[in-house]
């Protein structure tokens, strides 16, 4: 089971392993707080898409797309994700984004599942 998770609502025993996806370490917590298992920073959106996204959030579908292009190019950190979900059973992908709605956890969740 793959679930995702704000890196600002704290962890719990629910998460299971966490996975964080983000580039750069959110400022405001700790790393202890945080408990992450993997940092992932490959996985995330390039820089080039995080700063588009960031300036044009009303184009949602565009981002989709084009971090899903990315994500057929890191083939070998998709597998990596599947192997751990399959020895934890819990995997949660931990993200930064105030938006819960539109965030890359969201389309990293959907490109997993598609695909296993």
């Amino acid at each position: 089971m793959i679930k995702i998770k704000r890196i600002h609502e704290g962890s719990g025993k629910e998460d299971g392993y966490r996975i964080l996806i983000e580039r750069i370490w959110p400022k405001e917590v700790t790393k202890q707080k945080a408990r992450i298992d993997l940092w992932m920073k490959e996985i995330a959106p390039s820089k080039e898409l995080t700063i588009f996204f960031k300036r044009y959030p009303e184009k949602w579908e565009n981002f989709q797309k084009k971090y899903r292009i990315e994500l057929e190019t890191k083939e070998y950190l998709l597998d990596e994700i599947r192997k751990i979900e399959k020895t934890e059973k819990i995997l949660t992908l931990v993200y930064s984004a105030k938006d819960e709605c539109r965030d890359n956890a969201i389309v990293l969740r959907e490109v997993l599942k598609e695909k296993k």
